[in-house]
């Protein structure tokens, strides 16, 4: 698995380099193109899931910090680690496909062949399903005052449901998308500064703390390719979210310099990461136990960015496979999404699916999408100026679309 991953990782880089250098000027308008302050909240809820809430405090931090028990950790600091392993760079995959998509997709309709649709949505749900998974693993260890802070109980298993629940009816109208997004934004924010309050870091402790992230950037090469089976498993992560992240997104790119694009998804999302983790450290570096509003209020971002993951991906399968609200009715659509997804949800917490299988998939379709534009639509392809022609840019399209 190192071995496909490290070729994934490669073509991807390789393909970024090259989409900049060919297009470093041309304008990207997506098909609902909204402002960059929205599109950047689009991004990064829709591009990120409870792992962002859960993971650091409970798993991430101590795992990184005991270098004796995994030394190749040890040439950098937890912060940085794993600032590396969710921020920056990896990002560049969602720029590759949000380009892709918005720009070179519609001359190409690679994903319009139907067997290559079939996979792709196939990818999309098994990767919904786990981030049900990861939410509901992770549930009991802050939902304490449910629990004993370790098993999952059936309570649980209900609060998931009903999360996949409505996520399905907020997917039933894409006006919910920038209500869902920019609030779930504002949220995580008012989450970092009452955490910082709570902690009294005052600014001179929390510039000490994130300083810690420049041991990432002096190190960023290290970061390419797996540092470790756990690292791998993130590398496979961000692949099966990638492709579907970028058919999403794409939709609402307003304007943008292909170079803007990348700097912007480089960049904006990274602030906020940084910030996040640099508090969540200092919880770990002091030993700071979270109170119970804490707990509250971190289950409760997390529950809202686990409705943006499901929301933003169940409207782009059944987009894609005419499985629409419309078509079906409101009900028979909402129950359905609901009930296929929490079976796989409980399939990935089982372990019986793993998305490094979805990552690998995913790094197969970049292969034959690559192969199929070399021998088929190079001409096409290399003769691009300027988006599709039928994308303009009016910020008022948002409000009408559904």
């Amino acid at each position: 698995m190192t071995s496909i991953i490290s070729f994934g990782i490669l073509l991807a880089f390789a393909l970024v380099a090259f989409c900049v250098i060919k297009w470093w000027n041309v304008r990207n308008v997506g098909v609902t193109p909204v402002h960059l302050f929205t599109f950047i909240a689009i991004l990064f809820t829709s591009g990120l899931d409870v792992g962002l809430i859960m993971f650091p405090l409970a798993w991430d931090f101590p795992l990184y910090a005991d270098t004796a028990a995994e030394p190749a950790y040890a040439f950098t600091n937890p912060l940085a680690l794993e600032f590396g392993f969710w921020g920056f760079l990896i990002w560049g995959f969602y720029f590759l496909t949000t380009f892709y998509f918005c720009v070179i997709e519609p001359r190409v309709k690679f994903f319009e062949i139907p067997l290559v649709k079939w996979i792709n949505n196939i990818v999309i749900i098994g990767t919904c399903a786990f981030t049900g998974a990861l939410f509901l693993i992770y549930l009991p260890y802050y939902a304490t005052f449910m629990g004993d802070g370790e098993t999952v109980i059936p309570a649980f298993y209900v609060i998931t449901f009903l999360v996949i629940l409505f996520a399905a009816f907020s997917s039933t109208d894409i006006k919910y998308v920038r209500i869902l997004s920019v609030g779930s934004t504002v949220l995580f924010l008012a989450l970092i500064l009452g955490m910082w309050a709570y902690a009294g870091m005052g600014l001179g402790a929390f510039g000490d703390t994130a300083s810690n992230i420049g041991g990432y950037f002096s190190n960023i090469h290290k970061f390419i390719l797996p540092l470790t089976d756990y690292h791998e498993f993130y590398l496979f992560w961000w692949f099966a979210w990638s492709i579907m992240i970028g058919q999403f997104t794409s939709r609402f790119v307003g304007g943008l310099r292909t170079w803007q694009v990348l700097a912007a998804l480089l960049i904006f999302p990274s602030i906020p990461l940084g910030v996040w983790f640099s508090v969540l450290y200092y919880y770990h570096l002091n030993s700071i136990e979270t109170t119970l509003l804490i707990n509250v209020s971190m289950v409760a971002v997390g529950i809202i960015f686990v409705v943006n993951s499901f929301d933003s991906l169940i409207r782009l399968y059944t987009d894609n496979l005419n499985l629409t609200a419309k078509r079906f009715g409101t009900i028979p659509y909402v129950l359905g999404n609901a009930v296929v997804l929490f079976g796989l949800t409980l399939a990935f917490q089982s372990q019986w699916l793993q998305i490094q299988w979805i990552g690998t998939i995913v790094i197969g379709i970049y292969v034959a999408c690559l192969a199929y534009i070399l021998i088929a639509k190079r001409s096409e392809v290399m003769s691009i100026d300027a988006s599709p022609e039928e994308n303009i840019l009016d910020f008022e399209k948002i409000k009408t679309a559904h």
